[in-house]
């Protein structure tokens, strides 16, 4: 079976809910990231067969198959085709997964992963929102009732569920979402989002324009003092708003390849997809599969936890990354070395494909060889992903 190569990767800078990428519609800001693979590589853009974009969202700017409007909002070619995938959270890393298998099989050779998500114009939760108050209902079926009765499906009950199987202190996870910010603001000022961020032209409060490609939900002034000060999101709970990921702006993406196709667009991987997983667990406590994921992930590619020189477990709450580390015994020093989403938003279903960017860059820039990418998603699902950098 052929490689799969990563030949490019890039994101945007995320942007606050009503922040700097307001004025993005979210197929152009799509289309931005797929001129910016193409200008990377300097591949003949014809040659890409398949564009493969995960957005959660689905609704309103982001519907009528966002991944087709982000190519025709691009410079590329109308007969490149496009889908759109959901995998909740997960979304632009299965696309990921998708246009991986897709070169891996041979039948095709240039494929782009990518995502896409505007949390300012296409609020979450839109396509449940929007029929229900339409009178459509909602997706809980009859059946699925009947398995899980009285059951509402909450990510953010989960976050609770695992903080509390865990053992998990308020104290610890204010800790741990301080250490976000420290490590996202040392990444920003040390330039290590530098070659990673595609910078886009925004309009200021005073109408000037300028070049957004920083985060903007850094927090520059955060200490741990005003973080414990945040109120809990539950009475008797241990997850605030401080120890959450951000609402956020934001596309990402990713070029695969396969050998043939790094013969016929002359370019050098960054990295070569070593493995990928997906497993489905518990949809009431949610979020805990990326740990029996990344179990499952290690097995089957012959490896220990220690094997991997840097993970990037997405900080949908401060809970996950820290029940994954206890579980996995994992070394603390090797996750998320740049920050995460507590501090550099999580822009749903772009941030598949925006994790696995920095998490290539940031291997690059420690010199280091293999990576592990995991999320947790919507529905009890769990992506992983084990690259080496070349």
């Amino acid at each position: 079976m052929a490689e799969a190569y990563i030949v490019a990767a890039a994101r945007t800078a995320g942007g606050r809910k009503g922040g700097r990428l307001k004025d993005w519609h979210p197929a152009d800001m799509g289309g931005a990231i797929l001129n910016a693979l193409v200008d990377r590589t300097k591949v003949d853009p014809a040659l890409i067969e398949d564009v493969i974009v995960g957005c959660v969202d689905q609704a309103g700017e982001q519907g009528m198959n966002i991944a087709r409007n982000a190519v025709l909002a691009s410079k590329l070619p109308e007969s490149v085709p496009a889908t759109s995938v959901d995998r909740q959270c997960g979304s632009s890393q299965q696309a990921l997964h998708f246009a991986a298998q897709a070169v891996m099989s041979g039948a095709m050779d240039v494929v782009i992963a990518a995502g896409i998500e505007s949390m300012t114009r296409v609020p979450m939760g839109m396509p449940i929102s929007l029929p229900f108050k339409n009178g459509f209902g909602i997706y809980k079926s009859p059946k699925l009732e009947d398995r899980y009765p009285n059951i509402q499906f909450s990510q953010f009950a989960g976050a609770e569920m695992i903080a509390k199987k865990y053992g998990l202190t308020k104290d610890q996870l204010d800790e741990f979402g301080y250490s976000s910010h420290q490590k996202a603001i040392a990444a920003t000022q040390g330039g290590a989002f530098n070659d990673e961020v595609i910078a886009l032209e925004v309009t200021t409060a005073d109408g000037k324009t300028e070049m957004h490609k920083v985060d903007e939900g850094i927090r520059f002034d955060a200490n741990l003092d005003a973080i414990k000060s945040v109120k809990l999101l539950v009475e008797g709970g241990a997850i605030t708003a401080a120890t959450s990921s951000q609402i956020c702006d934001g596309a990402s993406g990713v070029m695969i390849v396969n050998e043939k196709g790094l013969k016929q667009l002359g370019v050098e991987p960054l990295a070569r997809v070593h493995h990928m997983t997906v497993v489905g667990g518990d949809p009431v406590i949610m979020l805990e599969a990326p740990i029996p994921g990344t179990e499952r992930a290690l097995k089957k590619a012959g490896m220990k936890i220690e094997d991997i020189d840097l993970y990037e477990v997405n900080e949908a709450f401060a809970s996950v990354p820290t029940a994954w580390l206890q579980k996995l015994g994992a070394d603390p020093e090797r996750l998320n070395v740049n920050g995460g989403a507590i501090a550099l938003g999580h822009p749903l279903g772009a941030s598949g494909t925006k994790l696995m960017t920095t998490l290539i860059y940031a291997l690059k820039n420690r010199k280091k060889r293999y990576g592990l990418q995991t999320m947790c998603e919507g529905g009890g699902l769990a992506n992983v992903t084990i690259i080496e950098r070349l």
